[in-house]
């Protein structure tokens, strides 16, 4: 079937954004507008002590304080989104210091977490509200796909290091869980709109339902991006459009609570002359029952369907079903249990061409889990996890993915932790399916013999704060690799993906907050990193290692948070990115600003300049980058 295609026409001009907020505006729906929704973010108000103590849900699969959670864990907040001012949800990734976010084009990006960072990055696992978004066709995240309406986001969590054990394989650097609100939170209507001399956005969402029953909320959101350009000024060719909507439902009463939500969306990529379709949908149902005060049962499903064009090279077509069922419980004092189990069928159906092929074309894959972990009280403020997941894949049959983690509350203030963790990335079909090109003789063949890659790792850490003036947190990191993608000669002439490379990753991570007056707060994070990868003895590469990555070894980021008088905020992001050695990108820093003002209770505009301290490549062809030049966008938000 092939995607869906959006026609453009939508304005991308800062005058059209305006008219088109006038005609939202003009279509008012009449609704009470809920306390909830005065407020710019749900986190805006609370002092760090509180914000220390933000309830997550990533670490454990269950609720819980963050100061409790044993491992590497960075909370974006609504209010951090709002204030930096940021369009699509890869830029709001750049909030947090523990990951590497580069643009890699007008729409595309290289998003990872302690190395390995790629355009086909495949060791972070993404989820929407419980629902994974990666693709098999190579074990990552098409983010020229990925699209959530901000405004609704709740927070996003973002945890670096292994996270197998209770999110599975792919889940070898970390999990990235973006968490919108209930309906419940989202009653009334907002609209938004916005544009500057390279981007243009509207929005529209509208909410109903009582607070004790069924509440509901509709959306929809449209995001227009201008081509990159080359440092010589010539247009790239990679301008972008995208039409996004859907619906969410949150109920129950008593012990039991319930959400249905679903999305549609369509993408325009221009791809060097001719355009890159997207299209797809999906549908959530989630069941939730409070057992008692320690038991509870968690059953969620989902559909999704996407489909992608790229003209000249292939078309593919995935149907995803995935069910998942969790119970948490407390069966005897000191332990605090969960229990898991899931499946997930995917059909994967691709369109080959004369470029390159993936053979078989169509592709039946069926995973299933089970997993335990138990958290052990040793004593008040020790306390010792060990988890087990066993997962089977398609390809290699069963991965056992287990972890021991260890952690230290001293102080209410201070948590010491420590992990031993295994994880894998199971086999994608670029790895084994892929034949360039579409024809004999092939230059790149399949090799059916790939096998998982290993990554062994271990982890120490520090989080605490004192008081209400300062929050922090500190990582050191350790990852022994084996069995990496290779790109090796074989004995028929041809190239194939192996099994030949290894090595290790070392680092330390970190962020602070400090409140350094009661209307300025100051964050600052980063991080030191090196890999020391290579070819095992005996293996001809030709490419693999390349592949692999291209990372920095470090970045620092601070920001600053400044209230004003009379409802105006003035926001600045200062970040620094080091060198990227092969192709070489230049290190390079940058400057964003925001400035923002509450006119009224119910209108919101805020005026926002990126890179002010000039053009910068990110990625890209050593000589030629693409470049991203300074740039401007005016926003209004209003609540009727």
């Amino acid at each position: 079937m092939r995607p869906f295609r959006f026609r453009r026409g939508c304005p991308h001009r800062a005058v059209a954004a305006a008219a088109c907020i006038a005609a939202l505006a003009a279509a008012r729906v009449d609704a009470s507008v809920p306390a909830t929704m005065l407020a710019q973010g749900q986190l805006a108000d609370l002092s760090l002590e509180q914000l220390a103590n933000v309830v997550v849900t990533s670490a454990a699969r269950r609720e819980q304080p963050l100061v409790q959670a044993a491992a590497s864990v960075y909370v974006i907040t609504a209010d951090d989104i709002r204030r930096a001012g940021v369009r699509t949800l890869p830029e709001a990734l750049r909030l947090a210091p523990n990951l590497v976010v580069a643009r890699t084009d007008a729409s595309n990006y290289a998003i990872s977490a302690r190395g390995f960072a790629n355009i086909l990055a495949n060791r972070m696992l993404v989820t929407i509200d419980g629902r994974t978004v990666f693709s098999p066709l190579f074990s990552g995240v098409f983010w020229d796909a990925q699209d959530v309406m901000l405004e609704d986001v709740e927070r996003i969590e973002v945890i670096d290091g292994p996270a197998a054990t209770l999110w599975g394989t792919n889940a070898v650097h970390g999990v990235i869980n973006v968490i919108t609100r209930a309906a419940h939170d989202t009653t009334g209507t907002l609209l938004a709109a916005g544009g500057g001399d390279r981007e243009w956005s509207v929005a529209a969402r509208t909410g109903g339902g009582a607070s004790g029953g069924t509440a509901w909320r509709l959306f929809a959101r449209g995001y227009g991006t201008e081509q990159s350009r080359f440092p010589s000024g010539a247009p790239v060719g990679d301008a972008a459009e995208r039409m996004h909507a859907g619906f969410r439902m949150d109920g129950g009463g008593g012990r039991d609570r319930w959400t249905v939500q679903g999305d549609l969306y369509a993408a325009d990529v221009d791809q060097g002359g001719v355009t890159r379709d997207l299209g797809g949908g999906n549908l959530l149902a989630r069941w939730q029952r409070a057992i008692d005060a320690d038991t509870s049962f968690t059953l969620q499903a989902y559909y999704d369907r996407t489909e992608r064009e790229h003209p000249q090279t292939f078309r593919a077509t995935l149907d995803t079903v995935d069910v998942e069922g969790q119970l948490s419980l407390a069966p005897t004092p000191g332990h605090r249990l969960l229990l898991g189990a899931g499946y997930r069928m995917q059909r994967d159906r691709v369109v080959n061409t004369p470029t390159q092929a993936f053979l078989p074309p169509d592709r039946n894959l069926d995973t299933m889990y089970a997993v335990v972990q138990d958290e052990i009280a040793l004593r008040d403020d020790l306390a010792l996890i060990a988890g087990l997941k066993a997962e089977r894949n398609e390809y290699t049959g069963v991965e056992y993915l287990p972890t021991l983690r260890l952690r230290w509350a001293p102080t209410p203030a201070l948590t010491v932790w420590a992990a031993a963790s295994r994880a894998v990335r199971a086999p994608a079909r670029i790895d084994r399916d892929l034949y360039i090109p579409g024809q004999p003789p092939y230059f790149v063949a399949g090799q059916s013999t790939f096998d998982s890659e290993v990554s062994n790792v271990v982890e120490a850490g520090l989080r605490g704060h004192a008081g209400s003036r300062a929050t922090w947190s500190v990582t050191a990191f350790h990852h022994e690799h084996d069995r990496l993608r290779s790109l090796e000669p074989t004995p028929g002439g041809s190239l194939a993906f192996g099994n030949g490379i290894d090595g290790s990753t070392r680092g330390i991570e970190g962020w602070a907050t400090w409140q350094a007056a009661s209307a300025w707060r100051l964050s600052i994070g980063g991080l030191e990193m090196r890999q020391d990868l290579r070819a095992k003895p005996g293996v001809v590469d030709v490419g693999g290692l390349a592949a692999l990555g291209n990372d920095p070894e470090r970045q620092w980021m601070l920001r600053s948070a400044l209230d004003l008088p009379h409802g105006v905020e003035f926001d600045v992001i200062a970040r620094y990115v080091g060198e990227r050695p092969n192709p070489q990108v230049p290190d390079y820093a940058a400057v964003d600003a925001r400035l923002g003002w509450r006119v009224t209770r119910d209108l919101d505009v805020a005026l926002t300049l990126t890179n002010l301290t000039g053009g910068h490549p990110e990625w890209g062809p050593a000589g030629n980058p693409a470049e991203y030049a300074r740039a401007w966008f005016l926003k209004l938000v209003a609540r009727l």
